[in-house]
């Protein structure tokens, strides 16, 4: 049972995950997964025992996150009760939706350990977008990092690293206490108006409004704010009226390191397979 795998969906990272399963022995088949042609057609990759659905599950207006157009709520009649159905950051909305045609979603973001395995290559790219969209080495830069979550402290950490001047937001005292001893500077999240000037890279990492107009008026013109939040915290359309450079950088495991993302996917989906055993 589950030797055959229908991956439909997903970015680059998806792409090597496929060719990581086929070498494994599993008979792999993809659909509408970047940078993989489509050799089958849909219904038959979604014929296998095991079907691997992308992450974020769908985009904003309810398609698959696939390179090929598909609604969502036309994907669930195609697969079967029996099948193994894994996807990444499912929505309760496409839960239900889903054992409405008698299917169960086993979400593989649940699990810390990927979580924690992704968060590298987020706080990595994170990085490079930096790098790419500033006129200024990090080194010697004065950088926030909004949030102590897993990403927010990797972050900070590679931030570091590279000899940038950070500073750390959080909301918890004992979050603060932490910040504290690594040698940042700890900000109150909800106490950033009046420090914000002085800083050239902002980073969001939290997923409720954090900066919006009043406070982004204090931003330093010159300053890149970078969205690393799939629920915003930085309002983009007041960025935008005060022209300041605003990037949303959704996607970065696929997009800066695909294969180390696949990787760790791969592990994570192992460790769900025998534990089904």
């Amino acid at each position: 049972m589950g030797q055959t795998v229908g991956i439909l969906g997903g970015d680059a990272r998806f792409s090597y995950l496929a060719r990581m399963l086929a070498v494994d022995g599993f008979s792999v088949n993809t659909w509408g997964v970047a940078g993989e042609p489509d050799e089958k057609t849909l219904d038959e990759a979604a014929s296998a025992e095991r079907i691997l659905l992308p992450a974020p599950l769908t985009r904003k207006d309810g398609q698959l996150n696939s390179e090929r157009a598909l609604a969502l709520d036309t994907l669930w009649p195609r697969l079967r009760p029996d099948q193994r159905i894994y996807a990444g950051a499912v929505r309760e909305k496409e839960r239900s939706a889903a054992a409405a045609c008698g299917l169960m979603l086993s979400d593989y973001f649940s699990r810390e350990a990927l979580t924690v395995k992704n968060a590298v290559p987020t706080a990595e790219g994170a990085l490079q977008l930096a790098l790419e969209r500033t006129s200024v080495t990090l080194h010697g830069t004065p950088c926030l990092v909004i949030g102590f979550g897993r990403i927010g402290k990797l972050l900070a950490h590679d931030l570091k690293a590279l000899g940038a001047q950070v500073s750390v937001s959080a909301r918890r005292m004992e979050d603060l206490a932490w910040i504290d001893a690594f040698g940042y500077r700890p900000l109150r999240t909800n106490r950033l108006a009046g420090v914000l000037g002085p800083f050239r890279v902002i980073f969001n990492t939290v997923p409720h409004p954090v900066l919006g107009m009043p406070l982004l008026r204090e931003v330093d013109g010159g300053c890149l704010l970078v969205e690393l939040s799939s629920a915003a915290g930085i309002d983009a359309q007041a960025a935008a009226e005060l022209g300041l450079t605003y990037v949303k950088a959704g996607g970065l495991p696929g997009r800066a390191a695909p294969e180390s993302a696949a990787l760790a996917l791969k592990e994570t989906l192992y460790q769900m397979w025998e534990e089904e055993l």
